[in-house]
Parts: C-alpha cells; sequence; structure tokens
C-alpha cells in the first residue's frame, strides 16, 4: 500500500488531510515537530515523525512513495519565516522527495503565486516565497499537482468547489476542511499529473473540478 508524508500534519489544513487519508483507509506518514499535537489521532496506520523545517528533515521520506507539503509559517510571523518555511523548507522537501524516488508531490500554494506582483505590499513576501518554491517544484523533474487554494476559511466544508475564479474578491475563498479534501482526493491520482489548479468554494464535485 502506499504510503503518504504530510509535512505540517499538526497545522489545520495538515491535521484535517492526515485524518481524512486514514478514514480512507490510506497508510500516513506525519511530520510534526512535536508529537503531542497529534495524541488525539489514534490509528495503526499513522506514523508520527518528529522534525524541524529549519533543520534536516531529509529522514522523514524514508519509504514514502507520496508528499503533501501543507507547511506554513502562519500569518503571525515575519518575512524571515515566510522564506525559511514558505520558501526554503519548501525547496528542501522537492530536494529530499526526489532523492527518496517519490513518485508524487502535492504542494499547498496560493492564489496569486502565479505573479506577485500584483499582490499588496503585505501579501508580496508571502506570493513570493510560494511562487519560488513552485517554480523549484516543477523544475524538480518529480511529478507533480500544485493546489492554489483561494482565502482560508475555518467555516464548516461545503463540499463544493470550482477552479475558475469568482468575479468579485470576496467570492474567493473556501474552507480550510475542503483544502483537505482536495489534498487526499489528489495525493497518488494520476489524472491530475504536472498539472497547476487555483481553488474555491463552488458548485461542483471535486471530480469534475479537478480534471
Amino acid at each position: 500500500m502506499n504510503k503518504t508524508l504530510i509535512i505540517g500534519a499538526s497545522g489545520q489544513i495538515g491535521k484535517m488531510t492526515t485524518q481524512k487519508m486514514l478514514n480512507n483507509g490510506q497508510k500516513v506518514v506525519a511530520l510534526v515537530r512535536d508529537k503531542s499535537k497529534l495524541a488525539d489521532i489514534i490509528d495503526d496506520k499513522l506514523t508520527i515523525v518528529e522534525g524541524d523545517l529549519e533543520q534536516d528533515f531529509s529522514h522523514a521520506f524514508k519509504d514514502c512513495d507520496q508528499v503533501i507539503f501543507s507547511a506554513g509559517s502562519g500569518g503571525s510571523t515575519g518575512a524571515d519565516k515566510t522564506m525559511l518555511i514558505d520558501l526554503w523548507a519548501a525547496c528542501k522537501a522537492a530536494d529530499y522527495a526526489k532523492n527518496a524516488g517519490v513518485s508524487h508531490f502535492v504542494m499547498v500554494s496560493s492564489i496569486g503565486a502565479d505573479n506577485p506582483a500584483q499582490g499588496s505590499d503585505k501579501m508580496k513576501p508571502y506570493l513570493v516565497a510560494k511562487h519560488m518554491a513552485d517554480e523549484h517544484l516543477i523544475q524538480s523533474g518529480l511529478t507533480y499537482t500544485i493546489i492554489r487554494p483561494g482565502s482560508l476559511t475555518d467555516d464548516d466544508a461545503k463540499s463544493g468547489f470550482q477552479s475558475a475564479k469568482p468575479d468579485s474578491k470576496d467570492k474567493m475563498t473556501i474552507t480550510r476542511e475542503d483544502v483537505a479534501s482536495a489534498l487526499a482526493y489528489v495525493v497518488g491520482n494520476s489524472t491530475l499529473n504536472n498539472k497547476i489548479f487555483e481553488l474555491f468554494n463552488g458548485d461542483k464535485t471535486l471530480e469534475k473540478t479537478l480534471v
């Protein structure tokens, strides 16, 4: 059975993705800084590995053939952490994955990462980091899928999606749980290899949105 490494598994999206994949009967390796953050998930298909994304975390890739990178520096940190986590750690993860022979790398990016120059001054460091991490993955030779979700909300899952950008900024949103559902759907799905999707809440199923 395939084994998926989830980087950032104790974050909101990462933790929900971990649980969804376990519920689907998939084996998961969860990379976290502190094991206690996943103490509430008990499953014999789950392996928890500790590691620091600012250090060498290549050990986490052992025996994993798929990777989801859902880690992020968080909105309360400065540009330094954005560069270290959203850019540098993401690039290192792609390099480690290539060395480990990973078959599919799924990256959680952001809308606006395609053209950071159009972002606000506040958002530009984050968007530049995401843009460069995406480009590094694309150029790595790995098989990849990049998901660029809209503004994240903590609402209950809507279970409806669209990849076309909405016509107004206030509709360019998606719940974190819906992003997690999309990640669980994408990983290992060969029909989505080497594709980039923007993702928002809408009225379609994942199957009809991610094609």
